[in-house]
């Protein structure tokens, strides 16, 4: 079963029509995408778009040969959002319901969690392939499994951006598996281009890919390469802690280890941080609020998210009172190292995903007092260390995410 992909865009394309914004500015030429629509085997249009029937054809298929075309957006279809001139009229299934179509394709109906519907398809050769629209998640996460598919997809097209969590209930639900295709559709201009797009697709363990490519359900795929070892490194209110949680927001499963929640309940600042970072990441994410991370290291189990590293380092610098210099040059120092190097040691060793938050301290003024000093030097020394453990490590600036590895 073949799927063309005539678009990728959210439903205004990309760039947005009037709209100046960066994105749009950028989303030119070749970077342009229209809004999504998938056309299957040529006969079934998945979604009403302006265009669909040029697209078509530039894709190598004759929009005479569409017979079936199936709304899924809310709204698509109606007399100023229809399929175009040449095309059968737009229809919409209601959930639950299934279309068995004179070529062999069977289409079922899937409820969703926003206005709109989703479309399994089962072609004739048996293959399946999963369409949400934009900004859905299967209303029931095993709806789709429900709904005729035992196993796996073979391919999957959602909103892997806007909703990552939607993917990591497919996942949970073995609607997705190992080998399922997983495309990222509905691209808007808030989401990242160029590099940054690349890296959160495969981080979902999904890909991005140009208008009018041909996705072929059952045929081997090369498994997104996700680094097993990720460093997000950054200063405060960079965006840091934000851009680490996205590459983990599509599992199913997270545990999360928070270094710094205890001992400053006192500090009305730092516990509205701590609240904010509790609201924004996935409910059922585990939080574990721990300095000890050499355990989760050494576990198998789900992606393990620490944040963060300088928190981790301050307790040990309280430990062994740094800020002294009797305990500092009486083995302080090389006490703190070594644990350093044993975190080293064990995020390297790690089998688990692992995303790794820290500070990057260094490149402001001279610090004031000798344990800011040790503080800042020591810090260096450790992200240096866990980076060189890591396949991946990113910079964020002003909520920008450059690879400085991997």
């Amino acid at each position: 079963m073949e799927l063309a992909l005539l678009g990728t865009a959210a439903p205004e394309g990309l760039p947005r029509p009037g709209c100046p914004c960066a994105g749009c500015a950028t989303s030119v030429g070749v970077h342009a995408r229209a809004a999504t629509a998938v056309l299957v085997d040529g006969i079934l249009l998945l979604d009403v778009t302006p265009g669909a029937g040029a697209a078509a054809a530039r894709a190598g298929h004759a929009p005479s040969g569409i017979r079936y075309v199936l709304a899924a957006r809310p709204g698509a279809g109606g007399p100023a959002g229809g399929p175009g001139p040449g095309l059968p009229p737009a229809g919409r299934l209601p959930a639950g319901q299934e279309l068995a179509a004179a070529s062999g394709h069977r289409v079922r109906a899937v409820r969703v969690d926003v206005p709109g519907t989703g479309y399994a398809v089962t072609g004739p050769d048996g293959t399946r392939a999963l369409y949400l629209p934009p900004g859905a998640a299967p209303a029931d996460p095993a709806g789709p499994l429900a709904g005729g598919a035992e196993r796996p997809y073979e391919v999957v097209l959602a909103d892997v951006l806007g909703r990552p969590e939607a993917l990591a209930r497919l996942r949970a639900s073995g609607a997705v598996g190992p080998g399922t295709d997983v495309i990222a559709v509905h691209l808007d201009h808030d989401d990242p281009s160029g590099a940054e797009l690349a890296r959160r697709c495969v981080a979902a363990g999904a890909r991005a890919v140009p208008d009018g490519t041909a996705v072929h359900a059952g045929r081997p795929v090369t498994a997104p390469a996700v680094p097993r070892r990720t460093l997000v490194v950054g200063g405060t209110r960079s965006g840091k802690s934000l851009q680490a949680e996205r590459r983990l927001e599509a599992h199913p499963d997270v545990v999360y280890a928070a270094t710094g929640g205890r001992g400053r309940d006192g500090n009305p600042d730092w516990v509205d941080r701590v609240r904010q970072h509790r609201e924004r990441r996935p409910a059922h994410w585990r939080t574990v609020e721990t300095h000890d991370l050499l355990p989760l290291l050494a576990e198998d189990g789900p992606p393990l998210m620490i944040d963060c590293l300088a928190s981790w380092l301050a307790d040990g610098m309280q430990r062994i009172d740094a800020g002294d210099d009797t305990a500092w040059l009486g083995g302080g120092q090389e006490e703190l190292r070594a644990r350093s190097a044993e975190l080293a040691a064990a995020v390297r060793a790690a089998r688990r995903r692992v995303v790794l938050v820290s500070s990057e301290v260094g490149s402001g003024v001279e610090p004031d007092t000798v344990w800011q000093r040790r503080y800042r030097d020591e810090l260096g020394w450790l992200n240096a260390a866990v980076g060189g453990t890591c396949e991946e490590v990113l910079l964020v600036v002003a909520g920008q995410v450059m690879a400085l590895k991997g």
